[in-house]
Order: C-alpha cells, then sequence, then structure tokens
C-alpha cells in the first residue's frame, strides 16, 4: 500500500501546508504581512528556489516544492476562491453607491494606465495585442495587501481609504475583460485587437446578463432547498458545486475557471443566503488565499536579479512611480485632496496578485514567452513586496501636504467662570442626554468635547460647547473645577476615563466624580481611584431589562423600580469593596500608563 502512495506529491503538498501553519504564523509575530510572507516562502521553497538545487542537496526535498505540477491543482484551487471571494464582496448597492468613485475614477484609472503602459511595452518590441495584455496586468494592484495594510492601520473609511478601495473594486471589475482577452488570444482567433477588445467586452457584457437571470432563477430555489435541511455539510457542499460547476461551465466556453469562480460571487451576492455563505468559508478562505499566494510565490524567480539587476530595478522604480502619478492626477481631478491623492498613488503604484494570474495563464497559453512573463512577474513581486514600505512612507507624508484650515473660531471660545456648576466631559449621545436633563432641572453646567467637528457642528446648533482636552489640568482648570459642584465624565475610553478622573480627584478630593464605566472591572477600577459613583453600560443594561421585563410580566411599576433601585445599590456596594481591594497605588500605575500612551487624546464618544 505505501508503495503505491506517489511520496513527491505528499511531500510538495505538505510544503505549502507547512508553510501556513509554521512559516506564515512566525513572520506575522514580525509585523510582516502574511501576504508577503506566503509569497516569500514560496519564491524561496519553490522549485525556482532552493527546490531546484535538490539534486545538489537531497535533504531539501523534504523542505522544498521540487515540481510545480505537483501543487498546480492547489494553486488552481487557490485562485478560484480567490475571485470567487471578489464576486462575493461585490453587490448591486455597493457599486450603485460608489459609482462615481468605481466607474469613473477606478476605470479611468485602469484604461489610462493600461494605455500608457501598453504603449511602453509596445515600443519595446512586443506585439500591439501581448502589449495590451501585459499593460492591463501591471495596471492591476494588490487589492488583498493594500487592504490588509489599510484595515491594520485602522483607515478603510478614510478618504484614503475610500479612493482606494474604489480603484481596488474597479480593477478587480476589470479583470473580467482582461481574463477573456487572455483566453481569445490564447486560442488563437483571428481579427484585429480591437476587434478581439470588444468582443471581450461583449461577453463580458452577456456574462454578467446571464448571471442575473440565472441568479435569480436557479441559486435560490437551491439553496432554500438546501437550507431546510439544516445540514452545515450540505451547505458546504452546494457552495463548492456552484463554484466548481460555474468553473467547468467557463472553461468549456474557452474562458477560465478563475472567471468562472466570480460569477459564482456574484450570483451568490445577489442572494439572501449570501451571509451565510460569508459565514461557511471563513474558516477556509485564509488558508485557501494563502495557498495561493505561495503559489504565486512559487512562479518568481530570483535569479532575475542576477541576470540584469539594473534593468529590473529601473522597471520597478518606473512601474511605481507612472502609476502613482497617474492616480495621483486622477484623483486630483476628481476633487481630492493633494495629500489624499499622493498617499493613494503610493499605495497602489505597485503591482498586484492579478498581474500573476493573467500572465501565469498567458505563458500557460505560449501568449507571451517564458522569459518575458519570467521578467514581468519579478517586477511586479518586487513592487508588491514594497508597499508596506510605501504605505508607512505615504502615511508620515501625508500631514506634511495638508494645507492647514483656518481656526474655527468656535474652537477658541473660552469658557466663562461659573458657580456651582457641572462639568460634562463628552458631548457624544450620552453627554447630549445628561446635558438635557440638567438643563430640565435649572442645573448649570459646562459642555466639552475634544472633537473639533463636533464643538462647531454644536455651536453652529445654538448648544453651549467648548473644545479642550479634560485630561489637562489646565483646561480643568479653566473650565471652572476649583469652583464646580461635580464632574460627569461620559466619554467610552477606558483608560481616558481613569486619566481624567485622577487628575481631577488630584485637584479636588471632596468633588463629585460620576463616571461612565465599561463593565464591572473597570467600575471597581474607578471606584478605587475615588469617583463618588460608576455606572458600568453591562450592569445598567441588564437592569433596564430586568425592569421593563418585570413590568411587562404584570408587577407593580412601583415595586419593579424599587426592586431594581435595590439591585443597584447590591450592585454599587459588591464594586465597592471589591474596589478596596485594588488600592490606589495600583490606579496610580494605571493613570501613568494611560497619561504615556501616544495618541490617546481622541475619546469622543462613538
Amino acid at each position: 500500500m505505501a508503495s503505491s502512495i506517489n511520496l513527491a506529491i505528499y511531500s510538495d503538498a505538505l510544503v505549502v501546508l507547512g508553510t501556513a501553519g509554521v512559516v506564515v504564523p512566525a513572520v506575522h509575530r514580525w509585523g510582516i504581512s502574511p501576504v508577503l510572507g506566503y509569497l516569500g516562502a514560496g519564491a524561496l521553497l519553490g522549485p525556482l528556489g532552493l527546490g531546484s538545487f535538490v539534486k545538489q542537496i537531497p535533504l531539501l526535498y523534504w523542505v522544498t516544492v521540487g515540481d510545480a505540477r505537483n501543487v498546480a491543482g492547489i494553486a488552481d484551487l487557490g485562485v478560484v476562491f480567490l475571485l470567487f471571494l471578489i464576486g462575493l464582496e461585490l453587490s448591486y448597492e455597493r457599486l450603485l453607491g460608489m459609482r462615481r468613485l468605481v466607474f469613473g475614477l477606478g476605470l479611468l484609472q485602469v484604461l489610462v494606465t493600461t494605455s500608457l503602459l501598453a504603449a511602453i511595452i509596445a515600443r519595446l518590441g512586443q506585439t500591439p495585442a501581448v502589449a495590451i495584455m501585459l499593460g492591463g496586468c501591471l495596471a492591476l494592484s494588490s487589492t488583498a495587501i493594500v487592504l490588509e495594510v489599510l484595515a491594520n492601520q485602522g483607515r478603510l473609511s478614510s478618504q484614503t481609504g475610500r479612493a482606494s478601495f474604489a480603484i481596488l473594486l474597479a480593477q478587480d471589475l476589470a479583470v473580467i475583460p482582461l481574463l477573456m482577452f487572455v483566453s481569445i488570444l490564447g486560442a488563437g482567433k483571428s481579427g484585429s485587437v480591437m476587434a478581439t477588445v470588444a468582443l471581450a467586452l461583449m461577453q463580458g457584457i452577456a456574462a454578467l446578463a446571464l448571471i442575473v437571470g440565472v441568479g435569480r432563477s436557479v441559486l435560490r430555489p437551491l439553496f432554500r432547498q438546501v437550507a431546510r435541511t439544516r445540514s452545515s455539510e450540505l451547505f458546504i457542499a452546494a457552495i463548492l458545486f456552484v463554484i466548481i460547476a460555474t468553473g467547468v461551465v467557463a472553461a468549456l466556453a474557452h474562458l477560465s475557471m478563475a472567471l468562472g469562480a466570480f460569477v459564482a460571487g456574484l450570483l451568490l451576492a445577489e442572494t439572501e443566503y449570501r451571509k451565510a455563505i460569508e459565514a461557511t468559508i471563513e474558516p477556509f478562505k485564509g488558508l485557501l488565499l494563502g495557498l495561493f499566494f505561495f503559489t504565486v510565490g512559487m512562479s518568481i524567480d530570483a535569479r532575475e536579479l542576477a541576470r540584469q539587476p539594473m534593468l529590473l530595478l529601473a522597471c520597478v522604480v518606473g512601474l511605481i512611480g507612472l502609476k502613482a502619478a497617474i492616480v495621483a492626477l486622477l484623483t486630483t481631478l476628481f476633487k481630492l485632496p493633494r495629500a489624499t491623492s499622493i498617499e493613494t498613488g503610493l499605495l497602489l503604484g505597485p503591482g498586484g496578485e492579478f498581474a500573476f494570474v493573467g500572465i501565469g495563464l498567458a505563458a500557460s497559453l505560449a501568449v507571451v514567452t517564458p522569459e518575458v512573463a519570467s521578467f514581468s512577474l519579478a517586477v511586479t513581486s518586487m513592487t508588491m513586496v514594497l508597499i508596506p514600505v510605501l504605505a508607512v512612507s505615504a502615511k508620515r507624508l501625508s500631514p506634511l501636504l495638508r494645507r492647514p484650515a483656518p481656526a474655527d473660531p468656535a474652537l477658541e471660545l473660552k469658557p466663562e467662570p461659573k458657580q456651582q456648576h457641572a462639568i460634562v466631559v463628552g458631548y457624544g449621545r450620552v453627554g447630549k442626554v445628561i446635558c438635557t436633563m440638567l438643563e430640565r432641572h435649572g442645573i448649570a453646567y459646562t459642555a466639552v468635547d475634544v472633537d473639533a467637528d463636533t464643538v462647531t457642528a454644536e455651536r453652529a446648533n445654538g448648544r453651549m460647547v467648548y473644545y479642550g482636552d479634560a485630561s489637562s489640568p489646565a483646561f480643568l482648570s479653566a473650565c471652572g473645577l476649583p469652583d464646580a459642584s461635580g464632574v460627569i465624565v461620559t466619554i467610552h475610553t477606558n483608560a481616558l476615563i481613569e486619566d481624567i478622573v485622577a487628575e481631577v480627584r488630584a485637584a479636588r478630593p471632596d468633588v463629585l466624580i460620576v463616571a461612565r464605566a465599561r463593565d464591572a472591572d473597570h467600575a471597581r477600577n474607578l471606584y478605587a481611584m475615588g469617583v463618588t459613583d460608576a455606572v458600568p453600560e453591562t450592569i445598567e443594561a441588564s437592569l433596564q431589562l430586568s425592569e421593563a421585563a418585570l413590568v411587562g410580566l404584570g408587577i407593580p411599576t412601583g415595586y419593579a423600580i424599587a426592586s431594581i433601585h435595590e439591585q443597584r445599590d447590591e450592585f454599587r456596594r459588591e464594586l465597592q469593596e471589591a474596589a478596596k481591594e485594588v488600592g490606589i497605588p495600583a490606579t496610580r500605575a494605571i493613570r501613568r500608563s494611560a497619561r504615556n500612551r501616544q495618541g490617546a487624546s481622541v475619546w469622543r464618544e462613538i
């Protein structure tokens, strides 16, 4: 039995899976993107890396991939699932909401960049059809790495994040005609280049029309029947069936299976089962994408650096510079700030993973020579490695390019001195309700918030809100802390609440302090720091729910309210007793830690 096992296939598969389980977690601890980890591992352990030395060093057989064909099926599956996931993330509503940036800025970037790159490549001796194909592949950027970098920085919702996402979305849509174009070139169909491109676009439109029709007539009934069984195994089988079936149909039409997977994603994105499908494939998504990038890395030939290092370096710099300049110019034309334009350009200047898909398909169909494919992929991979560096550089450069806006006069207003008043820190949803109740009962107050937009907007609405950082002793003094009757802290960031409480208690040991707390543990710490009353969100929500339930179940309202108050007092006593075990020295250490944190001034309630 053992003799019938193909050890070459299994050993190569083990290397790929071992990379996912060992290598990538290790590089992730060093702060390196998992995508780059997979690419690097594929290049290092692939047949063009250490795998090429197996004959000289036989032990390398067990830690390298000696033959790319042994993992070709895994590679195809990775590409299929990558396109499927992108299709699944698209929807008509999402495209409609971003139509100006996606179909305006994004598609214009693809067309302009493809045209300029194709013209340069054609001047270097390639045929017009090959030049357009290579230009289109190199015009695309890395959706996986760019979005991961922006997500890690918490900037997906920023102007740079939205602009980058819109352009990447348009590039993902452009993959459809690009793959069709490569397939048509590989099939050897006659006709002019423009006619071939027009045919590819018409086929793409026809495919999208078919998606809508089939999706409405077949997929919903299919998944309805599967969902009725309540079997997760059958649900997974149905998903795989749709993905593979559409891929096979696309292959029979002389298109790529990856394109069929993209179609499958679009089909399922328009159904009510989209969220369930996303949840079902979530455990497999990271692994399958990792396998894809590993096999992409195997196509990188590091020896290209030794062959033509200066030409390769020039092409890397030229590709990033040209694409970044085009993106920056187009985003400026679309009225985006200069800093956003330059930052988006640097992020999208490098190449992307679809260059490996398109150029790899073209090489397999003999549309381009192996030498051209190898060099193009080496350029693309080197630019992708630079994305994290460019992202950091762009983030640091961006503030220097922003023109300082004139200061809002509302932000310069200082609180007027008051006697026996309350200071309300934070003017979000909670703060507004508290201020309304104080007004209703005739209690004077000073409301402050550190968010400039909030202060400006509320000032325009006639609300007396002041801008400033309540963790600053000088600002607290300016707000009248020496004569205040109480301080109410409504913000939601634990460390900053503790910091403000510490400053207030240090200046006024006798003043009333009522602070919002995240949970019981946080409330306990606040009691140890000396707050008069801490209001844990979790406990208060449970008490409110209990009151509503008791009244709804027939308990007299007065008795229910009294019972809830009694339970609240019991919770308070328990937390205050527990706070004595924490001790003031520990809470002072917490306060010092909070004060030392950089960027901790943003505590506006969300």
